[in-house]
């Protein structure tokens, strides 16, 4: 499950600008003396901001049931980093403002499936090759010596144990943990709240909508969410392959964030998020949709069970009910938008993308065997 934004808990920036405000206008009152025959309409104007500046935290604390926890609960919680520091600006047009994420999400879907496409062409063409270094390196082991305690033969022996799926989220779940250590560097902190949140209200809008997908503060976050990744991985990519699930977890990371941004957009609750949850949302109502007798159980009461479609009507209800009623502990909204993407996609988007993949695999095929012309000169 993904963390809900940090300014629906209390990291609105209405305050901040009203605090920075107010240290402005005092300075100008104090410092900077008006010409005589402007001072009477340059007072003016700046009492009324101070005034204004007054009333402003009144108001925004009381909309604070609206949009997240107060900033004293925003303080003592451990699962977000320090934010306090940071002003978000959201845009006086936000249809504009989701124009760009929108152009993001399709041409990063078509390039992560074009890309998909690619690799499974060339990881066909490369497997029997391997096969026949495999034949000869077992070969070789055969009539070498072996080495007792070889550290090297060890891991590949836990490697190879491993199934395909369980193989493919290594590097997914490395790339999480990597990421989480990054954000235990307090020089980097900044950083990782611009690239590794997503947030519409922020400057930087497109990379993160992938980085955040990749992005865990919480340690139990995290682990909860690569625990369900790990437990699902070698039934979505029985189901998928690897390469196709792999464009689609990319993708389902980038679409479920953009959905976010919509309902951000939409309700005009701004802030961060991050987390693989809607990535994640997206494998397990693939499986679900594809193996609804399946039996599932929750990770701390494992002695209750219960159907996949089962599991997946309850998700889709709970996520519904907390983007509508404006829950504020999850993104229900990237839940909600990576659980319909991943039924989507194995009820009709196989068909639609991936078994339409030919004519670029084509391409592709003939820019690899294409040889230079004999000769080297032109028709």
């Amino acid at each position: 499950m993904a963390w809900r934004g940090w300014a629906h808990r209390g990291w609105g920036c209405g305050q901040a600008w009203a605090l920075q405000v107010g240290g402005h206008i005092c300075e100008e009152v104090t410092t900077v003396p008006a010409p005589p025959r402007l001072f009477g309409r340059r007072f003016n104007f700046f009492i009324q901001q101070k005034c204004g500046f007054r009333k402003a935290p009144r108001k925004i604390e009381s909309r604070r049931s609206d949009t997240g926890l107060s900033g004293g609960a925003h303080k003592r919680s451990a699962l977000i980093p320090p934010v306090e520091e940071t002003v978000l600006e959201p845009s006086p047009y936000p249809i504009r403002t989701l124009l760009k994420p929108f152009v993001f999400t399709v041409g990063f879907t078509g390039c992560a499936f074009g890309s998909a496409a690619i690799w499974q062409y060339e990881s066909l063409k490369s497997r029997v090759q391997s096969y026949f270094d495999g034949v000869k390196a077992d070969w070789l082991d055969s009539i070498r010596p072996q080495k007792k305690g070889d550290l090297r033969k060890e891991i590949n022996k836990w490697w190879n144990n491993l199934s395909d799926g369980q193989r493919t989220v290594t590097g997914i779940i490395t790339a999480n943990v990597l990421v989480f250590c990054l954000w235990r560097v307090p020089s980097l902190q900044r950083t990782m709240i611009r690239y590794f949140t997503s947030n519409p209200a922020s400057k930087v809008l497109c990379a993160p909508m992938l980085l955040s997908s990749f992005s865990h503060f919480s340690l139990l976050h995290m682990a909860a969410n690569m625990y369900v990744l790990w437990s699902f991985s070698s039934s979505i990519v029985n189901i998928l392959g690897q390469e196709q699930f792999m464009a689609v977890y990319l993708s389902a990371g980038v679409i479920s964030n953009f959905v976010s941004y919509v309902c951000k957009v939409a309700t005009g609750r701004y802030g961060p998020s991050l987390g693989a949850s809607g990535a994640i949302m997206t494998v397990l109502a693939a499986v679900c949709t594809k193996v609804p007798d399946g039996r599932l159980a929750i990770i701390f009461l494992p002695m209750l069970t219960f159907t996949a479609g089962s599991a997946l009507k309850a998700i889709i209800a709970l996520d519904t009910a907390g983007m509508i009623l404006g829950w504020k502990f999850f993104d229900h909204a990237a839940h909600l938008g990576g659980a319909l993407f991943g039924i989507w996609y194995v009820t009709y988007g196989h068909e639609l993308i991936w078994k339409n993949r030919e004519p670029l695999v084509k391409l592709w095929h003939e820019m690899r065997t294409q040889g230079p012309r004999k000769g080297g000169g032109s028709e």
